[in-house]
């Protein structure tokens, strides 16, 4: 090959090297000017608020709480049983019935227990006869004893049947009282007023003695029953507050812790503490209720728990400095509530300094915020 096509081949692969390098080098250009025109636009980027979107660090005094959960259980409930066996009979009361203490709900058929009364009775009829028999006789022997004609040794005799037949008799009164009570214990009453809450069997069915037949239970006091750690029930006491929800009820229910249980419960070791609730309509045994428990209080810089932030590392806020967001780290302290609101102590922020509230959002830092003035309300229109 000859000497100058060599040197031409050369100078085009370097020309292309050239144009490449020239394009990489532009393209880069461009890019970093790209970069540079966006950052300056999110430095002056703004977002507008509301009041409400602001919150400031502010010293107050806030009240400890504790969450607490639990059912919902009466104060007074009772169960209806069958003191004795035997068919069911004339029970008509159904679930939420309203019923009255001593009200007459259902009784056992009671041919057979008033059988054994009438047998009792009349065998109790019988040894009050032995007796008369008995005391004539004694009587008799008595007599010929003092005129001679017996010896003592039949008036001894005498005596002993005597007190046998006595003997019988006050058995078979017994037997009589047993009998008359379970010829009672066949009819079944309320034993105190409430709704039935569970029918637990069907007239016609053969039931044994100590079977449920019926569940009341008395709306009128109502309590929850709250389990809680061991460390959490030593700041409990009773008479301190709690405000509860309660599913299916949009309005918060107050309530006061009136028992502690002195025991812990085995294997969880959990601490039960009984709560009163205010009667409202509506509320039911069974249902779910949760809330918080006012024990004691702190004082201190505080802001809301919603304001703080933990998609870093660190718990951080978001604070307005000249009119700009900063991201500035905090160390989070006791939490507790203020008019319902949950609060946490903070550290590392001065009081009055202004924290976009949780419900913004996350903002990038550098970013401008102005605030909305509020707008005026429409004038009213007159009717004619």
């Amino acid at each position: 090959m000859k000497s100058w096509i060599k040197w031409l081949i050369a100078a085009l692969v370097i020309a292309l090297l050239a144009a490449g390098i020239a394009r990489v080098l532009s393209s880069r250009k461009a890019q970093q000017a790209a970069l540079a025109i966006q950052t300056a636009s999110s430095a002056t980027q703004s977002i507008e608020l509301i009041d409400t979107e602001l919150v400031q660090v502010r010293q107050q005094t806030v009240a400890r709480s504790l969450p607490i959960a639990g059912t919902l259980k009466t104060l007074n409930s009772a169960f209806v049983k069958a003191r004795v066996a035997g068919e069911l009979q004339g029970l008509l009361v159904r679930e939420g019935d309203s019923v009255k203490a001593g009200q007459v709900l259902a009784h056992i058929d009671p041919d057979e227990y008033q059988a054994r009364l009438r047998q009792t009775q009349q065998q109790a009829d019988a040894s009050q006869a032995q007796i008369e028999i008995a005391q004539r006789q004694f009587d008799n022997n008595k007599a010929l004893v003092e005129q001679g004609f017996i010896s003592k040794t039949a008036l001894d005799a005498s005596i002993a049947n005597l007190n046998a037949a006595k003997a019988t008799y006050q058995a078979a009164m017994s037997a009589t009282e047993v009998a008359s009570k379970t010829a009672k214990d066949t009819v079944m009453t309320a034993p105190i007023a409430g709704l039935i809450a569970q029918r637990l069997a069907q007239p016609g069915e053969r039931v044994a003695i100590d079977t449920r037949i019926l569940e009341i239970v008395d709306l009128a006091s109502l309590e929850l029953e709250a389990a809680l750690s061991p460390a959490d029930s030593v700041a409990v006491r009773i008479g301190q507050t709690a405000t509860l929800q309660i599913e299916g009820s949009a309005q918060p229910v107050s309530a006061r812790v009136v028992r502690i249980n002195p025991s812990a419960q085995a294997g969880s070791r959990s601490i039960l503490i009984y709560l009163s609730l205010q009667p409202l309509p509506g509320l039911r045994q069974g249902l779910f209720a949760q809330g918080s428990l006012a024990t004691t209080s702190f004082t201190g810089l505080t802001l809301p728990l919603s304001a703080v932030r933990t998609d870093k590392p660190m718990p951080y806020v978001q604070v307005v400095e000249n009119r700009k967001v900063v991201h500035r780290p905090v160390t989070l302290g006791e939490r507790g509530e203020i008019n319902g609101s949950l609060m946490v102590g903070v550290e590392g922020l001065a009081e009055n300094t202004v924290v976009l509230a949780g419900s913004v959002g996350a903002v990038r830092e550098g970013v401008s915020i102005t605030t909305a003035e509020p707008k005026a309300a429409p004038a009213p229109t007159s009717g004619k």
